[in-house]
């Protein structure tokens, strides 16, 4: 009996299909990663002003020192208090709680980004205000 095969199997492999597909994952990959935003703060720059801005009675003052000391309305106040109070004045306040950010020039950042992190937890509007050198 001389059975035989009519059909050979080759070895050969053909990689036109897998560039395709690489192709397709670098495309979905480039789009996808568009839509992923950076966790980060929302700040809003303020711009540079001689105009005279009167503030609110009820907005909060948290002035920082260079050697990174904190006071609410001019009373010392550790960080932890610092936390502790901003959350308290938060959660009682009717609307959302004011508060001005007021670095003495050459504060270290850390102190600064400190402060607006509570700000950012306790869903706190901060205004970041600054003095010109």
């Amino acid at each position: 009996m001389g059975l035989e095969r009519k059909s050979k199997v080759t070895t050969e492999f053909s990689s036109a299909s897998m560039t395709d597909m690489i192709f397709l994952l670098l495309i979905f990959f480039m789009l996808t990663s568009g839509l992923v935003a950076p966790n980060s703060l929302n700040l809003k720059l303020p711009g540079s002003s001689n105009a005279k801005v009167e503030i609110d009675s009820k907005t909060d003052e948290v002035a920082i020192s260079k050697s990174g000391n904190y006071f609410i309305n001019g009373k010392r106040i550790s960080s932890s208090d610092l936390e502790e109070t901003l959350d308290r004045k938060a959660k009682s306040a009717s609307d959302k709680l004011d508060i001005i950010i007021a670095p003495e020039p050459g504060t270290a950042v850390k102190h600064v980004a400190f402060v607006m992190d509570i700000a950012m937890r306790f869903e706190i509007n901060a205004i970041l205000a600054t003095e010109e050198k």
